[in-house]
């Protein structure tokens, strides 16, 4: 029992990580898996007594450090001016990167994207499930005669730049779901389209490359570099959007502002357009009502008008409070 809490203690202290102290469900996963490692090699785990429980000495150190743990700090939503914002700077820039950018920022907004889904981090971890988008995995569509027809992969830019849907497939994502598929249809902007962004940056790609594999994250510069959008890419661009809106005037610090600001973004829009429960799970792919989070109520939209509805007057009586008298005796004359 000494050497897990001495090891969880390390895991705490950040010794067995980047150097920094992480918070207790870091600890918990840790001591999870050497004790799936240990229960497989004796067949029972060393945290838990019969019952299930954590051993008393480790469930009295967890509670120590859930307890001075600080509040977690959800990242807040953004509206829609903020990937237009970012769209519309990098339609003014010159590198191939910004371009890319700007359009993955928008796209990502629109389709309730997961950061893993559309760029790559520096550092990869292969033993995450989420692979992100590829050419391969994009399809445009044409209306004709009012219904929407696939377009083939080698239709000409013009026919990919004048769609009017497009659907992205993945083929397998953080909660295990596979060959899931989201579809949006152009919203009528020639530029700040989600459609548009999605063609931009096909046929930027296949203008350097045949590889159906190729992430939609990569870009090419005239002057022969090339590479892949990256999460910190994403995240630093939004900061600085958020500072030029003067998000923080709006209440929403900018070091609430991630990327996981774009999903719950796009959310939050379709809720308040009117859109229900099941169509806003279903469109970010959530397989339990954890998207809920993203609806946040503390946005003034959500209260908007509530106090002028709720001095309306009401008349109503309370029919179990006593109001029902027993009449009978007046009846019978008793």
């Amino acid at each position: 029992m000494h050497h897990i809490t001495s090891f969880a203690g390390r895991v705490r202290q950040g010794d067995v990580g980047r150097g920094k102290q992480v918070r207790v469900g870091t600890v918990r996963s840790a001591l999870a898996a050497i004790a799936q490692t240990i229960a497989m090699d004796r067949g029972k785990t060393p945290l838990h007594n019969d019952l299930g429980d954590y051993h008393l000495p480790i469930r009295h150190m967890l509670d120590g450090f859930e307890k001075v743990d600080p509040p977690s700090e959800k990242k807040l939503a953004v509206g829609i001016d903020l990937p237009e914002h970012c769209c519309a700077r990098a339609k003014r820039a010159c590198s191939a990167k910004a371009r890319a950018i700007g359009d993955l920022i928008l796209i990502a907004f629109y389709f309730l994207l997961r950061i893993g889904e559309y760029t790559i981090k520096r550092t990869r971890n292969n033993s995450k499930r989420t692979v992100q988008f590829r050419m391969r995995d994009v399809i445009f569509f044409k209306k004709s005669q009012g219904r929407l027809q696939q377009l083939p992969r080698t239709a000409p830019n013009r026919d990919i730049l004048s769609a009017d849907g497009v659907t992205l497939r993945l083929s397998n994502q953080k909660n295990g779901y596979k060959n899931a598929c989201i579809h949006q249809e152009h919203n009528g902007h020639e530029f700040l389209s989600p459609v548009r962004a999605v063609g931009r940056r096909v046929c930027h790609i296949r203008q350097h490359s045949t590889d159906p594999d190729i992430f939609l994250s990569a870009f090419f510069e005239d002057d022969g570099r090339n590479g892949d959008v990256t999460d910190n890419d994403i995240r630093k661009e939004l900061k600085l959007a958020a500072i030029a809106l003067n998000y923080e005037s709006r209440g929403i610090p900018v070091t609430r502002i991630d990327t996981h600001s774009l999903r719950a973004g796009g959310a939050n829009a379709l809720h308040l357009s009117g859109y229900s429960d099941r169509e806003i799970q279903k469109m970010g792919r959530w397989t339990s009502e954890t998207f809920k989070e993203y609806i946040q109520e503390q946005l003034s939209s959500f209260t908007e008008g509530m106090s002028t509805r709720m001095r309306q007057r009401f008349n109503f009586v309370n029919v179990e409070g006593g109001i029902l008298n027993n009449i009978t005796n007046t009846i019978m004359g008793y």
